[in-house]
């Protein structure tokens, strides 16, 4: 298939600045069966469309404050340097801006000095290898000097960081949110759990490779970045014997997605497994564990997009996608969502 085979239009107003409030206030297109005709709703409807026995996978990556804004102190140039994943204590991959002048040997002062890093080496895919010095915990150091790595299509400022967080975010990591699930909230998780609807785990750290153009026209020919991910032995028993059931396994997100479909045998049971994961799913991939999928809208182009297309079909999402263009839904990070139940 070619990349264009994946493209849409998208008026530029419609790409969403602000998180709604509250969480489950956005609106939700539903995709039900093949035949079916779209149902708009909203989001805080969802248990409608859930049975007792369903089981939903979210994936509980948190997101760290990755970007940090910087200044070489021997010229007193601005620098910018973006966290992608640790490698030891103090030593990560990151991306640099202005790389040019970012070479091995330079130093970059973060604050009022509370935090520096030496450039130790460039990667093959132009990013850098950093090494911190600071005093006490990096995650505190981080947590006062690094902003949220939002999204370059999102312009506006974001007055809360927690709304880029979902409300059942434990394990710190991610430089972008598993947005499918920022639509939850506590009451919404509750009236879920009342209704019989069982709820599992998984830890996915999202890293920029998820999100980046795909430069090649014949998509077979796309590579993707690794990211590291865990499944417990908790949430393993719970999906094989939902699925033993008749329940449906639910995902929240195409991240929680990666995972099942990772790890999954050919009868679609997972084990207990941590490491990391390349996974490009496209139309003509064969799911083993997902019965369905909650989802935002993706970019156009994107792997993201080829991922949902495989599940629900390439021309029925493309379709929905018109229809959601026409009806105004809110795209993107910050956007409305989607439920497919093929």
């Amino acid at each position: 298939m070619l990349l264009t085979d994946f493209d849409y239009y998208l008026p530029e107003e419609l790409i969403a600045q602000h998180p709604l409030e509250p969480r489950d206030a956005s609106r939700l297109l539903v995709i039900k069966g093949a035949e079916n005709p779209y149902i708009h709703d909203l989001f805080s409807n969802l248990p409608a469309y859930l049975k007792p026995g369903d089981t939903l996978v979210f994936n509980d990556t948190k997101v760290i404050p990755a970007r940090l804004l910087g200044i070489k102190p021997d010229t007193g140039a601005k620098a910018e340097v973006f966290l992608l994943s640790r490698l030891t204590e103090d030593t990560w991959e990151v991306l640099v801006r202005p790389g040019k002048k970012l070479r091995p040997g330079a130093v970059v002062v973060f604050g009022d000095g509370q935090l520096s890093g030496e450039i130790m080496e460039t990667t093959e895919s132009g990013g850098r290898i950093v090494k911190f010095s600071y005093e006490g915990l990096f995650e505190q150091v981080l947590d006062q000097l690094g902003t949220m790595p939002l999204p370059p299509y999102i312009k506006a400022p974001l007055a809360n960081r927690e709304r880029y967080q979902t409300v059942y975010a434990r394990a710190e990591g991610s430089v972008a949110a598993p947005t499918a699930g920022l639509h939850f909230t506590p009451e919404l998780l509750a009236d879920l759990k009342a209704r019989g609807i069982a709820f599992a785990y998984v830890t996915l750290h999202v890293g920029l490779g998820t999100f980046r153009p795909v430069a090649v026209e014949n998509i077979a020919e796309h590579r993707m970045h690794r990211e590291y991910f865990e499944l417990n032995r908790a949430t393993a028993e719970l999906i094989n014997q939902t699925r033993e059931q008749g329940g449906r396994v639910i995902s929240v997100g195409t991240t929680s997605t990666r995972v099942l479909e990772t790890i999954a045998d050919t009868r679609g049971r997972v084990v207990p497994f941590r490491g990391w994961t390349d996974i490009f799913i496209y139309p003509g991939y064969t799911f083993k564990v997902i019965d369905g999928l909650i989802t935002n809208f993706h970019l156009p182009q994107s792997t993201l997009l080829m991922l949902v297309s495989a599940l629900a079909g390439r021309e029925r999402i493309l379709k929905a996608y018109q229809t959601a263009v026409a009806e105004k839904y809110r795209f993107f990070s910050f956007g409305d969502a989607m439920l497919i139940l093929p």
